[in-house]
């Protein structure tokens, strides 16, 4: 039975990453959740509570899919595209992706993002390389700061009693020491890409900054840090500003009402939900009990929080992030210590910069990438991912490890 579970979950994945004829990830998922819980691997009532616990972080991740559209709409990436320049555009774009990460999530550097950087690189006529693979590292580097950065991250602090402002303090030093290997190493790898040259820059057509939308999303941003303390839900706070967004732009005609359904990605949400059924079924076949054995003496101490985010890497590399994220937290048992939850996910965040299966939002970015007449070599992205993903885990765990001794966790 164990082998059976552990097989539908491969061909979820397989599904999930090469998508055959365009199909949609859940287009495996929701028959093998189906059958996990029909052929008795996972009881009904284990299925139904599962999708209740994943539930208000997929809402959520539906609210901020929707709120990076409607940032897109109001025109905050084209802004952010006019800020580019041929002198220092490595560097600029680098810090608006890690801020794009860390206060959109993900998907909005992946999707929305990539496309503007490798657009404003042949504009510029520059190599689009150093700056698009920085979009994919910090896709999930990046991600590492705030709850609401990435899907796993949610589902992850729902199982500390860590608020939204604790969490980011905990995570700001390791965001930070990420990033400099980040930037240190891809500035290594395409250095030869990024070597000055004597060509005058082009001037860039003026770009009204796009005021409404930034102080809505500043202010949903201090929504997550306010409400956190008071017991409210992020998701409520990311339909707010939504609503606010949203509002604005139908009334501007900037999006339509059947184009904010889309982009809320209805079909990727029911794989979540899919995905965390069939990862369940897995885990009470005794894959969470192995995990548990391995990760569960390892303790808080440096060498146990390195262990166990090489651990982590290791499956989100092998499984994906997510999967590898529910596993984990499944053996963790039902009261881990939060700063080995916070390695854990240093590992899921920065490990699958070393592969394309790592993560979904690397394999998303792949098809952006494409999409935009620009092919991914996979020796590159390879290079780029043994430079910096090692030394980011190692350097990221060891700012967790002095950031949670000096903030007494």
């Amino acid at each position: 039975m164990t082998a059976l579970a552990v097989g539908l979950l491969v061909a979820v994945l397989v599904v999930a990453v090469a998508r055959p004829r365009g199909l949609p990830e859940a287009t495996a998922a929701v028959p093998a959740a189906a059958l996990v819980v029909g052929i008795g691997l996972l009881s009904p009532d284990a299925a139904r509570d599962e999708i209740v616990r994943l539930g208000p972080t997929v809402g959520f991740l539906a609210a901020v899919l929707v709120l990076s559209h409607l940032a897109d709409a109001e025109g905050v990436f084209t802004w952010a595209g006019s800020l580019l320049r041929r002198e220092g555009l490595f560097g600029r774009v680098f810090v608006i992706a890690a801020v794009t990460t860390a206060v959109l999530s993900l998907d909005a550097t992946v999707v929305l993002l990539t496309p503007v950087v490798v657009r404003a690189a042949k504009r510029l006529r520059v190599a689009a390389a150093p700056a698009a693979y920085a979009c994919a590292h910090l896709a999930n580097s990046a991600s590492l700061l705030l709850p609401v950065s990435n899907l796993t991250n949610l589902l992850a602090v729902g199982a500390t009693d860590l608020s939204f402002l604790r969490f980011a303090a905990l995570m700001a030093l390791p965001w930070l020491a990420v990033l400099l290997v980040e930037y240190v190493g891809l500035r290594w790898v395409f250095r030869r890409d990024l070597r000055p040259d004597t060509v005058p820059d082009d001037e860039a057509a003026p770009v009204a900054v796009p005021r409404f939308a930034l102080v809505v999303l500043a202010l949903t941003l201090v929504g997550f840090g306010v409400a956190s303390p008071l017991g409210v839900e992020p998701v409520w706070v990311a339909v707010g500003g939504v609503v606010v967004l949203g509002a604005r732009s139908l009334a501007t005609r900037r999006t339509t009402a059947t184009t904010l359904v889309g982009a809320a990605s209805p079909l990727f949400c029911l794989f979540v939900l899919a995905l965390g059924i069939v990862v369940a079924a897995v885990g009470r076949q005794g894959l969470s009990g192995l995990l548990g054995d391995l990760v569960g003496g390892l303790g808080s101490g440096l060498v146990g929080l390195l262990a166990v985010a090489g651990i982590a890497a290791v499956l989100a590399n092998v499984v994906n992030n997510l999967p590898a994220t529910l596993l984990l937290l499944a053996a963790l048992g039902p009261t881990p210590a939060p700063v080995v939850v916070l390695a854990m996910l240093i590992g899921v965040g920065v490990g699958p910069n070393l592969t394309y299966v790592g993560s979904l939002a690397t394999l998303l970015w792949r098809r952006v990438m494409l999409a935009e007449g620009v092919e991914p070599s996979l020796r590159r992205f390879t290079v780029a991912g043994l430079v910096t993903t090692p030394a980011g885990l190692a350097l990221g765990v060891c700012a967790l490890w002095v950031g949670a001794d000096v903030l007494g966790l």
